[in-house]
């Protein structure tokens, strides 16, 4: 898949507003050939509107509500999170779908409450080990991609798909290349399956483990749009280093297309 490549960091519960300032003191010069983005918590999404604004970087959050207001302490809505600029947000992450018992339907909500006030979702999707084992990844894919290709419709282009083997994350090891475009070539294959043209628009990452070591590996691949970061996101140097990497394999791929 050729195009400008997606580098998404997820810091899910970690950093502070001086971090955020350390990334925007290296992210001073853009990487033509990526498009980069943190998404912090929600404390963090002003600090990162004043410090990323005059940065190639741009931000998100990594959850909303899927109610757009009203009396839901502690949740936040996707309204608020636009107003601080922000271009993302994750939705359907395992750490959620496992600890908050989050369901296919629900996030589905999140999803068209996201796009409504102009937010890009980012919806993960992967299978555990015991359904790896068990060979059941292209089973639990379907059935997590179906009700959002259902409810979208025409939206679909408008979303961000990130394959995130739950196995993979935070373990070091990275999905083999053989499993990612097995993996992304299925979700490719559904999507088009059962929205046809609007499939096309889809962009599809690879997350999961991904570090500097490894990204120009996963990024090489075909249909890899790009990827999602998370403990290597964390760290500014390793975190734009993984951009550079993404440049590179944009503009090769743009270059052997040409």
């Amino acid at each position: 898949m050729s195009g400008v490549k997606l580098v998404v960091g997820n810091w899910k519960m970690n950093g502070s507003s001086a971090q955020v300032r350390a990334f925007a003191d290296l992210a001073s010069r853009d990487w033509p050939g990526c498009e980069a983005a943190l998404c912090v918590p929600h404390p963090l999404l002003a600090a990162a509107q004043a410090a990323f604004a005059a940065t190639p970087l741009r931000w998100g959050a990594q959850d909303c509500s899927s109610e757009e207001e009203g009396a839901f302490t502690g949740d936040v809505s996707a309204r608020l999170i636009r107003e601080f600029g922000a271009r993302y947000v994750i939705v359907g992450h395992s750490e959620r779908r496992i600890g908050h018992d989050e369901t296919d339907g629900q996030i589905v909500a999140k999803v068209q409450r996201a796009l409504a006030v102009g937010l890009t979702p980012i919806v993960c999707v992967g299978e555990k080990a015991e359904e790896r084992d068990g060979e059941q990844t292209a089973m639990v894919l379907r059935r997590q991609l179906l009700q959002l290709v259902r409810a979208l419709g025409r939206d679909l282009p408008s979303i961000v798909v990130a394959y995130e083997p739950v196995w993979a994350i935070g373990s070091g090891d990275a999905a083999a290349p053989g499993m990612i475009d097995f993996t992304l070539g299925f979700i490719a294959d559904t999507l088009a399956f059962h929205a046809g043209a609007a499939a096309s628009g889809v962009r599809i990452l690879y997350g999961g483990s991904v570090n500097r070591r490894n990204a120009a590996a996963i990024l090489s691949r075909k249909l890899v749009a790009g990827v999602l970061v998370g403990g290597a996101a964390l760290l500014p140097a390793d975190f734009i280093e993984i951009c550079k990497t993404a440049a590179r394999c944009s503009n090769l791929e743009t270059s052997e297309a040409a």
